[in-house]
């Protein structure tokens, strides 16, 4: 199966295959697109702009290589040391780029990609 295209994004919007969304939004590696549950940061940290370890092993699926974060529009988002540390333990590689620049990463990615994308800062 193809993974959905995404075909832009503005504050507050991401568009994927003619479906705008108002939401942050993870696309997994069968191309289901879920709301991101960024309350598993704000929880730990107060803030959706800095990614949990818990947040991490929602978005990580056994089998993925490559994740590809989009920070938000104004590139705000960072991993947090647990989370740095979940992913490299399981052998994935994480791209962290301003929104724009993730969207045509992802596009492009070849092989196992999962995709989580910050929509507004």
């Amino acid at each position: 199966m193809a993974l959905p295209t995404i075909e832009s994004t503005e504050f507050g919007a991401i568009t994927v295959d003619g479906h705008t969304y108002d939401y942050d939004i993870v696309i997994r590696l069968d191309g289901e697109i879920v709301k991101r549950k960024k309350k598993l940061s704000k929880r730990v940290y107060g803030t959706s702009h800095k990614l949990s370890k818990e947040e991490a092993e929602f978005v990580y699926e056994t089998g993925c290589e490559h994740i590809i974060i989009g920070t938000g529009q104004y590139d705000s988002v960072r991993l947090s040391p647990g989370a740095e540390k979940y992913f490299a333990k399981r052998g994935c590689a994480v791209d962290l780029r301003a929104t724009p620049e993730a969207i045509e990463l992802f596009n492009a990615a070849k092989g196992k990609a999962v995709g989580l994308f910050h929509i507004t800062c």
